[in-house]
């Protein structure tokens, strides 16, 4: 929910800096229409909790006359007129925005298949970029090089020398 909010805003951000929406046909080419951002506009967010303007900024003649019946006595009013009342100036409830929805499934299904994608790359690079394994990898090398090392007693003080008992030819406990 997070990452459509966040893709929501950067992709209303993106029409309103760029060119918007172009109108098509009779020769109405060229024509921009920019919505106009320093105007309010309806929001449902569960941290605003009454938005700016109203959802329905037009109403029809009902819901004119429900307006109007509702500044009268609202026991008068049935559960229904007290919902479209609640419709006319909100879009959804709270229960409504706090519901789950399924776009986990599609975000773990997107880092999936490219974590996918990555692994057969990986494999593709192993086996067709690299060369063999270099012979000074093998554990024959490692261990002639440990001995010339310690032969040649590199870093006496804190590093590999230091851990070695010349005395006893093993290592220090």
């Amino acid at each position: 929910m997070l990452a459509s909010r966040a893709f929501s805003l950067v992709g209303k951000r993106a029409i309103s800096t760029s060119i918007c929406v172009r109108a098509h046909g009779h020769g109405a080419a060229g024509v921009v229409k920019a919505e106009d951002f320093s105007l309010p506009a309806y929001v449902d967010r569960r941290d605003v909790p009454l938005p700016e303007v109203a959802f329905v900024r037009d109403l029809s003649a009902q819901q004119k006359a429900l307006k109007e019946k509702e500044k009268a006595s609202w026991t008068a009013l049935s559960v229904d007129e007290k919902v479209e009342l609640y419709r006319i100036k909100f879009n959804e409830s709270y229960a409504e925005m706090n519901r789950g929805s399924n776009e986990w499934k599609t975000v773990l299904g997107g880092v999936l298949f490219f974590l996918g994608v990555t692994g057969l790359i990986l494999i593709w690079q192993k086996r067709y970029m690299y060369g063999p394994v270099p012979h000074t990898f093998s554990d024959e090398w490692l261990s002639m090089q440990t001995k010339r090392m310690l032969d040649m007693r590199i870093n006496p003080v804190e590093g590999i020398s230091s851990q070695w008992d010349f005395e006893k030819n093993e290592w220090k406990k």
